[in-house]
């Protein structure tokens, strides 16, 4: 069976996207969770995922000797193993479209990311409201979103990005997570979106996790000095 490394499922949105695939998939896994207590190199966290990859990060893929990192490796690797589920587009046009999204998920939107950190169990409209009238790179990566969206959702007549759910759902689910809990403003037809991915059973299923921790990190809150 596989084993997917993972870290705190209320922080960590590079572990949930090959969470949420293999989970939405119905691909059996064996999750292993690696408690974020701190990012240093003495730290249990470090010490234990460096043992597995020389990147010291979380997700890690483990298929018996076989040890796959990066979320969209993973991806790559699953969608291959598992060609039956059709984890990207079926059509080559529209999953050239989704890979390329990936990529840019993977590599862009640092100003969402870095100021709106993922945090699944807050709800922090008074911060979103600061940061969108402060922070024109969140304002910005709002409008790719919205427009990036807007555009599938109307060529692929929804549900999802591509009409079924694939790689790029699962790729968007930390962005919807984060959306929500700084309630940055949305067009209606993208915050249906939003709710229908979080509503999702393999989504529900991590943010059930997530609620479920309470494990309280100072130095994953910044803008919070008790939960």
């Amino acid at each position: 069976m596989l084993k997917l490394v993972i870290g705190n499922k209320n922080y960590s949105s590079w572990s949930m996207r090959p969470w949420v695939l293999l989970k939405q998939a119905e691909i059996p896994f064996e999750e292993i969770k690696v408690r974020f207590d701190a990012f240093t190199p003495d730290s249990s966290f470090k010490k234990t995922v460096n043992a597995l990859t020389p990147t010291g990060k979380v997700p890690v893929l483990l298929d018996g000797d076989l040890v796959v990192w990066d979320t969209l490796a993973i991806a790559e690797y699953v969608a291959e193993q598992f060609a039956d589920k059709h984890l990207w587009p079926r059509d080559k046009a529209a999953r050239a479209r989704a890979r390329s999204l990936c990529a840019e998920m993977h590599a862009g939107f640092t100003g969402l990311r870095s100021h709106c950190p993922m945090n699944i169990e807050a709800r922090l409209p008074e911060v979103g409201a600061l940061i969108w009238r402060d922070q024109p790179a969140v304002r910005s990566d709002v409008a790719r979103l919205v427009a990036m969206w807007d555009e599938l959702l109307k060529a692929h007549g929804g549900p999802m990005l591509f009409g079924d759910f694939s790689v790029a759902d699962a790729y968007f689910a930390p962005i919807c997570t984060r959306l929500t809990s700084y309630a940055l403003p949305l067009p209606s037809a993208i915050a249906d979106y939003v709710a229908r991915v979080q509503a999702l059973p393999g989504v529900k299923a991590w943010i059930d996790g997530a609620l479920a921790e309470q494990d309280f990190l100072d130095f994953e809150e910044p803008y919070r000095l008790k939960r």
